[in-house]
């Protein structure tokens, strides 16, 4: 089992240093995510910084950018890193694509997805090979590729995509052309077991892929504290209020809890949910353990499951690092 990092949301000043801890500390890649910041500036200073670790996006949102757009910046990430970035890619919900980026919400978002995914690889390929542009689908009509705007070819032009999805439709994607899938946080061992994995091998089986064509990756909640129990029923709660999150409540048989924290984030009442999530949902969804087992009874967890595991909460690095170093040793182990 691999296990990685997240990065802190912050300036980018902070990278270089936190980049090269990661690396000292034997994390095998290191995550930049599209919260407050964009995704991806912070990766240039990584593979500016790093020499063995791995780098990307977890995750770019796809909606928000065009095939083409997203199909430069890997391309120069991956020539800068010698092969290290993986594109990292999610859909994000309808009220963000519309209403904070501005853009139309597809009918199918996991048809637009998979085609999105299609077109960057024909540019890809493109590139590499010096052969005219025909990508036409439903959403993208891509004929257009000049010399002047073709950037040269690279060594390592297969670039790894990940993909992350909460329902089946999307692990299905990601099961046809994805080279992995992010395992949303809110989650469970069970709900991976029994709907993200038949839909990802539903996806490969339709492509007559192999059975390790798609690298698991999850990204934990985890509490080791009081305090910390109390952060991670308010990520839950804020999780599990998103309409398109609620398949993981229902097959719980949680779904009034869920149409409750949505009314009540309707209503910006956000101080009031995390009373709703029990302890046994927090249970369901969290890994409880004390900071000296906690790798262990991760390992436990997701063992067989899962080959990259990260935790939700950020590497800060600093005075944290000995933690970070066992963290590191165990699963390793």
């Amino acid at each position: 089992m691999k296990i990685d990092a997240v990065l802190p949301p912050g300036p980018l000043d902070q990278i270089p240093a936190l980049a090269r801890e990661a690396e000292d500390l034997g994390f095998d890649a290191l995550w930049s995510g599209e919260t407050q910041h964009d995704p991806f500036l912070p990766l240039t200073l990584i593979a500016e910084h790093t020499h063995r670790l791995h780098f990307g996006s977890s995750i770019a949102v796809a909606f928000a950018r065009s095939p083409t757009t997203l199909a430069y910046t890997a391309w120069d990430l991956a020539g800068q890193s010698g092969g290290r970035f993986i594109l990292g890619l999610g859909t994000q919900v309808r009220a963000h694509i519309q209403r904070r980026f501005g853009m139309p919400w597809p009918e199918s978002p996991a048809a637009q997805l998979r085609e999105e995914i299609q077109a960057m690889r024909a540019i890809w390929a493109s590139w590499s090979s010096g052969e005219r542009l025909n990508f036409r689908g439903k959403y993208y009509a891509l004929t257009l590729m000049t010399p002047f705007f073709s950037p040269p070819p690279i060594e390592r032009p297969k670039i790894p995509l990940f993909l992350a999805g909460v329902n089946r439709a999307l692990c299905r994607v990601a099961g046809e052309l994805a080279d992995g899938f992010f395992v949303h946080p809110f989650h469970s061992p069970r709900y991976l077991r029994e709907v993200v994995l038949p839909a990802l091998q539903e996806g490969r089986q339709g492509r007559r892929r192999p059975g390790d064509a798609v690298e698991i990756a999850v990204t934990a909640l985890t509490h080791t504290s009081v305090e910390e129990a109390a952060f991670v029923r308010q990520q839950i709660a804020f999780y599990a209020s998103t309409p398109s999150y609620r398949s993981v409540l229902a097959f719980h048989g949680w779904q009034a809890v869920g149409q409750r924290l949505s009314n009540l984030a309707a209503r910006g009442r956000w101080a009031e949910m995390s009373a709703l999530i029990s302890d046994e949902m927090l249970e369901t969804f969290s890994t409880r353990a004390s900071l000296a087992d906690l790798p262990q009874v991760l390992r436990e967890r997701y063992e067989g499951v899962a080959q990259r595991l990260a935790l939700y909460l950020p590497f800060s690095g600093g005075g944290s690092s000995d933690q970070w170093a066992h963290l590191v040793e165990v699963i390793h182990a």
